[in-house]
């Protein structure tokens, strides 16, 4: 083969070879409406996003878990403008990589990351904040996950609700809206609770945050009053034999709760209560 020749197959030769690691070093950029595992991908507006997080009151101390994070801007602005740590997951590899990326341009990589994983196989239960936007479908099947959450974690949707997990609060923002919940604690059911040497029997029927209940006063069952669970927080009233009302804050842990009472007559004093 002649210099001539051999020269044009050398120069052939290298760009056949050059083009495939060409194409792989094109960065990856993700379409609006792109299907993902469960979900076509569709970002989240800033305004949203910042409305999100003000609805959770997201602090330093926090730990944010965005659930099908995307390119990664809640995590960001959650570490960004909020000072929180974030992690977000994304099944889709190539969005979590450029998501990743987002991340490091941003600046903020030491506070927050993103991992590629399933959401219903990633353990979040540290979390105290979760933010997502999926699904109504996806919302209910991880419904079970989120109740079993530490009581008093923050969960926002973007859009999607609950189905009858009704939300405590919700924010719309030209036509679009936002959805919080404060994971209730567990209290349905009987408990058995003491003041002082006085012991009364109590219980609990319980429909996520919404408590209703009664009080055991000798042969009587009264109702209970203004009962209220927020997160881990607990509030109820009753009408003693007596025709006084007693009013109780506290909070649950577990098959405990304890807090403050006080009377309309004056008294007041310390309580608990030990689930039966």
């Amino acid at each position: 083969m002649n210099c001539r020749y051999k020269a044009a197959a050398l120069v052939a030769a290298a760009l056949l070879f050059a083009l495939p690691v060409a194409a792989q070093q094109k960065s990856y950029e993700p379409q609006v409406g792109q299907a993902g595992k469960d979900v076509i991908w569709v970002p989240t507006p800033d305004e949203v996003v910042d409305r999100m997080l003000r609805m959770a009151q997201v602090t330093p101390n926090d730990l944010v878990f965005d659930l099908g994070a995307g390119d990664g801007k809640i995590a960001i602005a959650a570490t960004k403008k909020f000072g929180a740590r974030a992690v977000g997951i994304e099944y889709n590899p190539d969005m979590a990589r450029h998501a990743q990326g987002n991340v490091e341009k941003a600046g903020v990589a030491g506070k927050a990351r993103i991992i590629q994983g399933d959401i219903f196989a990633t353990d979040f239960s540290q979390a105290t904040v979760v933010t997502m936007y999926l699904l109504p479908a996806l919302n209910l099947k991880l419904r079970p996950t989120i109740l079993a959450m530490r009581p008093g974690t923050r969960v926002v949707s973007h859009s999607f609700t609950m189905e009858d997990w009704e939300p405590d609060e919700t924010s719309s923002m030209d036509g679009r809206r936002a959805y919080f919940w404060l994971v209730p604690a567990t209290v349905g059911g009987g408990w058995a609770l003491e003041m002082g040497g006085e012991k009364v029997e109590l219980s609990f029927e319980q429909r996520y945050q919404k408590i209703e209940g009664s009080v055991g006063l000798g042969h009587t069952h009264g109702g209970l009053r203004d009962a209220r669970l927020r997160g881990a927080s607990i509030s109820f009233a009753y009408v003693d034999n007596n025709g006084v009302r007693r009013d109780f804050t506290g909070r649950v842990a577990g098959g405990r709760m304890e807090g403050s009472f006080r009377a309309e007559n004056g008294s007041e004093g310390r309580w608990s209560a030990t689930k039966k």
